[in-house]
């Protein structure tokens, strides 16, 4: 049988190790309460915080396609929007086509008409510039502010791939279109600004057969402009369900990183009072351990 002597210096020195972990218990339920995070440092929880690291960075993979989202929906609606304008303009355009008739009309009806063709043109050609936070819509990956010039010329930047965004993990939508598929190939001249063109010549000449020529154009051109706002409006149906998708995700995971981070009030309250009654004990038993010595009396 081994026998252990017990000193006073054992006493005090187990009291005042047993003191220092009642503190550091009260410390760290007060810092939790006071913060309202379970891991205010990575040894507090390692597991936890390594999960907390993977939570955040999936979280910032949400959050950016949801920005990248949010501005696909601002290019598409913008589109659209210019879009819907154009038909109707088009539209004003082929009936002036069709209601011109060289042989009824007379020479100041007919430059009417070919002024208010003109300025359709014009303000197609306008619409063509549209541009979303200083970037042509229909200009391609161009620098530059415009998409086409005075005249009616694409000059624009082509690319197999456009513009860009990426909405979710592994999906890119384009969320621009490129001029010369809205409104034709300008390089041959049969292009929709070449159509209204003809169309104001023919009616200040007279050309029944060139009004028709010209109408009929517009009938192409007006149908492919519905197409392409069919095609965007189909685009932006799938980035506004991915960015629903993002939306949702971010709120699981936020969640997520809320059950791993932060603390239970009403539990955290609890056990911050408990630990101040654990160290109201442990100073009291600290103090009847440790006496003053002879030597204390002495002094």
């Amino acid at each position: 049988m081994t026998l252990v002597r017990v000193t006073q210096n054992m006493l005090g020195k187990q009291s005042y190790a047993g003191l220092q972990v009642s503190m550091n218990r009260l410390a760290t339920s007060q810092e939790q309460l006071t913060t309202g995070r379970l891991i205010n440092r990575p040894s507090d929880n390692p597991t936890g915080a390594t999960t907390a690291m993977r939570i955040r960075a999936d979280l910032a993979d949400k959050q950016q396609h949801l920005r990248n989202a949010s501005d696909a929906q601002g290019w598409l609606d913008q589109i659209d929007t210019t879009l819907g304008t154009m038909t109707d303009q088009v539209r004003r355009a082929r009936e002036l086509a069709m209601s011109a008739n060289s042989g009824i009309m007379s020479p100041e009806s007919r430059e009417a008409l070919a002024v208010e063709v003109d300025q359709i043109r014009q303000g197609l050609i306008a619409g063509a510039n549209t541009t979303y936070l200083d970037r042509p819509v229909f200009g391609g990956v161009t620098a530059g502010t415009t998409a086409y010039d005075g005249a009616g010329a694409f000059v624009g930047q082509s690319s197999p791939t456009g513009v860009v965004r990426t909405v979710a993990e592994g999906a890119k939508v384009r969320v621009d279109v490129e001029g010369p598929a809205v409104f034709g190939d300008d390089t041959a001249a049969d292009s929709m600004f070449d159509h209204l063109a003809a169309l104001s010549t023919a009616l200040r000449t007279a050309n029944q057969a060139g009004i028709d020529a010209a109408a009929t154009a517009l009938d192409v051109d007006f149908k492919r402009i519905v197409n392409v706002r069919a095609d965007v409006g189909a685009r932006a149906n799938r980035v506004e369900n991915a960015r629903t998708v993002a939306a949702d995700g971010e709120l699981t995971l936020r969640n997520g990183l809320s059950e791993v981070e932060n603390v239970d009030l009403a539990k955290a309250t609890v056990d911050l009072k408990l630990q101040e009654v654990a160290y109201q004990a442990a100073l009291g038993a600290t103090a009847r351990v440790v006496r003053p010595s002879l030597l204390d009396f002495l002094r």
